[in-house]
Order: structure tokens, then sequence, then C-alpha cells
């Protein structure tokens, strides 16, 4: 347990009630400092001082009514407190939460005495982070808690709920105590050579490890798409300046997000933003119109957008189906080659001058005749990227689905290793010298839970947090 008793909002601001969460060997005390029943406030007659001590005597997991008092028992707000004793509670320390009005200053009231009782205000995630500590949760577990926090879809809620009942870290720790058992059963053998026979053992163990990079590249091979299901993909829209780039942002956003003239290059830099399709989410991502410029601040523009295109999940090309393509559009789709995406013929409501095939002779993409003015092209280009897409099929399954780059290059870093025993098996070499690269796939595996994770890696993950999780 940690020595210190924390403190904070555990609740969003601006709702009916607000929820103050203290933890630690002090938490009982703390509140029972502040605390009063209205049957102690009204007895004119009081026989003696109000017992600090009054949650300690109390049962775990009961709920109590009162009043929270400042030092001179002026009453700052009738509340109901939740009792929870450790270990049965979220940090397993003694914790405490205070149900108050909603509301900035009476919130900032109540810390305040508990300020004055001993009580600090807890870091970001400390309270999740004193879970991990006190060996609640495992650190794959604790993202887990941000990533159900921050949930937008149904994919990436119950993806996140079933690593925080920890899916990910059962399906990685079955093949972390293989390999612990099987370099337990080498350290043996060498130890004890009379009793222990390592003869034939490096077929086996290169069968057993093999099996392992499989179940592994399984988890490797699904990372993209469990990312982009939970994350959001990452929607690039490019074309050259004043084709409809903007317009079709606010379209898709339903507000003025981007600024639209007819000035060509009136977008400069890269403007993001969430779009939720049903049930998919897109990171729309706004960019500069891409051709060749004198003018240095458009250059930069230009360069990120071309930065944006190279990382996209899905690109959305804009095209002025109202002119012939130029040497802007040449560039662009040079750079589309190999990307994924559709091609938007923008202005199909007014004369058209560029013919689809033209098109997908350079670029073999589908094209919809669209038009920002109109709406034209709206819902089928959002039923294109739903069902061509994610196949229109976004619902979880048993699979397990690595959503997370930590844990990605932390399973590639244990992939390399264990493809090191492999072929230091198939070099003939002793027995010893397969242990060395077991050992640092498991080692590489338990960053995902925690277990060989630095200090300096914990505090960073759990600095990401917000406040009073």
């Amino acid at each position: 347990m940690q020595e210190d008793t924390i403190a904070g909002i555990a609740s969003g601001m601006g709702g009916g009630i607000s929820i103050i969460r203290v933890s630690g060997e002090n938490a009982l005390t703390a509140v029972g400092d502040i605390f009063r029943t209205p049957k102690y406030l009204s007895d004119e007659k009081k026989d003696s001082d109000w017992k600090s001590d009054y949650f300690i005597k109390k049962d775990t997991h009961t709920v109590h009514y009162g009043l929270i008092v400042d030092d001179e028992e002026n009453i700052l707000d009738e509340v109901i407190v939740i009792l929870m004793k450790g270990p049965n509670s979220y940090t397993r320390e003694d914790v405490v939460e205070i149900d108050t009005h909603g509301g900035n200053y009476v919130v900032k009231k109540i810390l305040n005495q508990l300020l004055h009782h001993g009580v600090r205000l807890a870091e970001p995630g400390e309270f999740t982070k004193r879970a991990f500590l006190n060996g609640r949760i495992d650190l794959s577990q604790a993202e887990a808690v941000m990533k159900l926090i921050s949930s937008q879809n149904d994919f990436s809620y119950q993806s996140a709920l079933n690593q925080l009942e920890g899916s990910v870290s059962k399906y990685i720790e079955v093949i972390r105590q293989d390999i612990l058992h099987n370099l337990g059963y080498i350290e043996a053998a060498l130890d004890d050579p009379e009793h222990i026979s390592l003869e034939g053992f490096g077929e086996k163990l290169r069968t057993i490890i093999n099996g392992h990079i499989d179940q592994l590249n399984k988890l490797l091979l699904n990372f993209e798409d469990g990312r982009m299901k939970s994350e959001g993909i990452n929607t690039v829209i490019v074309g050259r300046p004043n084709a409809g780039k903007s317009s079709l942002m606010n379209l898709m956003l339903e507000q003025e997000r981007a600024i639209v003239t007819n000035i060509a290059g009136t977008t400069r830099d890269v403007l993001e933003e969430k779009v939720v399709l049903g049930n998919i989410i897109l990171n729309l991502i706004d960019t500069a119109g891409i051709h060749e410029t004198k003018d240095v601040v458009e250059n930069m523009g230009v360069d990120k957008a071309v930065d944006y295109l190279s990382k996209a999940d899905f690109v959305i090309y804009v095209v002025d189906a109202s002119e012939s393509l130029d040497k802007s559009d040449e560039q662009i789709i040079h750079l589309l080659q190999d990307k994924k995406g559709v091609v938007l013929f923008n202005k199909s409501d007014l004369n058209i001058v560029l013919k689809e095939e033209q098109l997908q002779q350079k670029l073999n993409w589908s094209v919809i005749p669209f038009s920002n003015e109109t709406k034209q092209g709206l819902e089928q280009l959002k039923e294109y990227i739903t069902n061509s897409f994610l196949k229109g099929n976004i619902s979880y399954n048993d699979q397990i689905y690595l959503t997370s780059i930590r844990h990605r290059n932390a399973v590639e870093a244990a992939v390399n290793s264990l493809k090191q025993v492999v072929q230091t098996v198939d070099d003939g070499m002793p027995e010893d010298f397969y242990t060395i690269d077991m050992m640092e796939a498991y080692r590489s595996l338990g960053l995902i839970n925690g277990e060989t994770a630095s200090e300096d890696l914990v505090n960073k993950i759990f600095s990401d947090f917000c406040m009073g999780k």
C-alpha cells in the first residue's frame, strides 16, 4: 500500500452529482473528520466531541447519509458516503466515495477540507495505478480502463471490456508460462545431466516455439484491424486546391469547421476531426491542396498533406469533375498508387468535363459522382466506406485483438526473439544458447501485463490518464 492518502474528483463536472474519491490508509479517518450525522448536529446538548473513527467502526460496502462540515462545523453540503474497506475496493486500499451536489465551488470546498486533514490531491490515473501496484489488475487491464472510458463504438467498448477482464493478459500469460517451463527444464538438465536428458530436446523445442510464433503472429495480423475498429480509420481528404475538400469536411461534420472560399489554397494546415458513421469511426483529416507553389507557408501545408497521406488508412480523393486533370492531379495520382480509397467526382451538378474512364486508366479506384452543393453522393460515400472498408461488420467476436501500439511492439519483439531461438536450434548450438532469446521473449511479453515494465514506463502510461481515475 502507498503511504499517502489521496483524493480526486471521480465524476465529470457539470452534472447534478459529483463524486469525490478518497483512497489510502487514512481515508476512513480523514472523511470521518469532516463528516457529521444530522442527529449529531441537531443535538444541542452534545455529551462528547465527534469521533473521527466513525467510519472505522462501520461495515464495509455500506452507504451513509450525512453532512460535510468545515473546522467550525459549518455545513458545506448534504452528502451520501459510500464506504469500501480494503482489500475489497478498486485500489485494494480503504476507499471512501463522497457523493455531493454537482458544482465546482462545493466540490472545491470539500476537497479543501480533506486537504486540511492530511489528504493530498491525486495525480492523473493514480487510483488505477494503485490498483495495479497493489496487484488488483495488471498493466494491460489498467490501460483498458482508459480505453473503456474513451470508447466511441461497440467494438472499442467490447474490446476494452474484454481486455479489462483479462483476455489479452491470459492469452499472453499462457505463452509466457510455457516459455518459462521450458527454460526451467533446460536449466535443470544443465545442472543435473545425469538424471535429466536433453537428447532430442532441440527438435521438440523447435515445434513448441514455432507454435508460439504462430499464436503471436495471429495477434499481429489482427492488430491493424483492431486498431482501426477501436480508434478509428485515419481518413485523409486530398485533392488539388479548390477541388472541394474543405466543403466535404464540413458536410460530413454537419458544421462549418473548415474555412471555405473561392480562393485556391485557403487551407494551409491540417484539420482533424472525428466522424461517426453508424458504428464506425473516421479520423477525418482535411489537408492543403497538393500542387507546386512558391508560397513558403502554402508549401509547408502541401508537405504536411503528403506526410499525412503516407500514413493514411483510407483516402478520399476529391476531383473537380468540371475541369480536366492537370499536373497537380498527376502528382496526387502518383502518390495514391499503393493506397486504399475512393474518388469523388465533385461538382457533378455542373457541366462535367472529366470522364470516369480517363481517371480510372490512371487510378483503379471506384468513382462516386458527388456534389457538395446538393449533397449528391454523400450517402453513397458513407455506404462505400462502411461496406468496402470494414465489410459492413465490426461486431466483436471471440478473437483476441491488440489495439495498443505498445502491445504490438512487445509482441513483435517477442516473435523476433523466438525466431532467433529456432535459428539457434537449426544452427546446432548448445542448449544453453536457447535460453538467452527465450528469456528475452519472456521479458518482452511481460511488458504487456507490466511484470517486466520499468518504473518510467508505468509512470508514463498512468500520466496519460484523466484526473480522478
